[in-house]
């Protein structure tokens, strides 16, 4: 099946399902962890989202776990539709737009310095815990994002004030950690302390993509703080571990995506090349370790499986984003293709995961719908 195909199946699928799904993480919103003491283990909160991560059955209409609107997924899927639109600009896409732009707006997480988003399900990590709603940088950074796009298209402001609002969510409701540099980067989220860089320079891209619009020099100040902080922590190689804690070392491949596309969105935002040499070590060991000539999508830098969709997905946004799809046009075919001919289904989702020798066909809205809809969106886009 050819890619656009693939994306016209995925379209369909997901228009049919009005955006709505269930998630990987999503186990503790069943009853057993909502209504009774089991939900109070740190333990036991673990062990339930892995017992519905893994899972091949998939066991939540069982316990009581609905499909719903991920606000995160939602973003994902406005940009794709944004970047339908540019191509070709009909009223479909526009009203795909328009819809799914209010909607997230509606699902903003109140009662902090400006506009933000969570998931719409707890989250136990190992490291934190997040109620419901949460918000995070991570979500925000993608919802505004998104939303900026959209007001480029609709000219609708209250879009773009959405998307500018964020920005102070991030500078002011974020914890920060500083090194001996004075250098600093930002919290997942505003109820932890933890140093992952991906998160800290989706912070600074969100802010750079603010800048733009309002000229804030104190916007790419925080921007290279963040920027410079992660780029010490990039290993010689040009690798990037997740983060600081010690169960944080790995290696993986679409985090170390996420680093490049904000480090050089920075970039192109400031006019600044102080960290060109990062991006070019980064983008080498990337490209170079994490896809196979036969095209998978390696997990980890020294583990193949499990193939997750999230890598592929990402290789084309971070293509793009560095303005390097054209000269890499071969890989990305082949990665696509690869991952369209082994982990799209008939009914034309996706599937999330593939093990060496049980995957899960659960469909996952935000995970893999939203994440191919909106890499395979790009790839159409930069496809002229």
């Amino acid at each position: 099946m050819d890619t656009k195909t693939s994306f016209e199946n995925l379209r369909k699928y997901c228009e049919k399902e009005t955006f709505k799904g269930w998630d990987p993480y999503d186990g503790l919103n069943s009853w057993v962890i909502q209504k009774t003491p089991l939900g109070k283990s740190r333990f036991f909160r673990l062990a339930w989202i892995q017992l519905f991560k893994r899972n091949p059955i998939n066991l939540r209409p069982i316990f009581g776990i609905t499909k719903d609107y991920n606000p995160k997924g939602l973003g994902l899927f406005l940009m794709g539709y944004c970047n339908l639109y540019k191509k070709d600009p009909n009223t479909t896409y526009l009203e795909k737009i328009i819809f799914l732009a209010e909607k997230i707006i509606k699902l903003q997480t109140k009662g902090y310095s400006g506009a933000c988003w969570g998931y719409n399900f707890d989250w136990q990590a190992r490291a934190f815990f997040q109620p419901k709603y949460t918000p995070t940088v991570v979500a925000t950074t993608f919802i505004a994002d998104a939303l900026i796009e959209a007001y480029e298209i609709t000219k609708n402001d209250s879009y773009l004030d959405v998307a500018i609002s964020a920005s102070k969510f991030v500078l002011n409701d974020l914890n920060r950690s500083y090194n001996d540099e004075g250098d600093f980067t930002f919290s997942y989220s505003p109820i932890d302390k933890t140093q992952v860089y991906n998160a800290g320079l989706l912070g600074a891209k969100l802010l750079s993509l603010v800048y733009k619009y309002t000229k804030d020099d104190n916007l790419l100040v925080c921007a290279k703080s963040v920027a410079s902080y992660v780029c010490k922590k990039q290993n010689e190689d040009g690798s990037w571990a997740y983060g600081t804690l010690s169960f944080h070392q790995w290696i993986d491949n679409f985090h170390t995506g996420y680093n490049l596309e904000c480090l050089k969105i920075y970039q192109d935002v400031s006019g600044d090349f102080t960290f060109s040499s990062n991006i070019d070590k980064g983008m080498n060991y990337y490209l170079n370790t994490f896809f196979t000539e036969d095209g998978m999508s390696k997990y980890y830098n020294n583990q193949t499986y499990p193939i997750d969709v999230h890598a592929p997905a990402q290789l084309v946004v971070t293509l793009f984003r560095n303005h390097k799809i054209d000269q890499n046009k071969e890989l990305v075919h082949r990665v696509l293709q690869w991952t369209i001919d082994n982990m799209q289904t008939r009914k034309g989702y996706f599937i999330y995961q593939k093990r060496k020798l049980v995957s899960s066909k659960i469909p996952y809205i935000r995970w893999a719908q939203g994440w191919m809809f909106y890499a395979l969106s790009f790839y159409n886009l930069n496809d002229e």
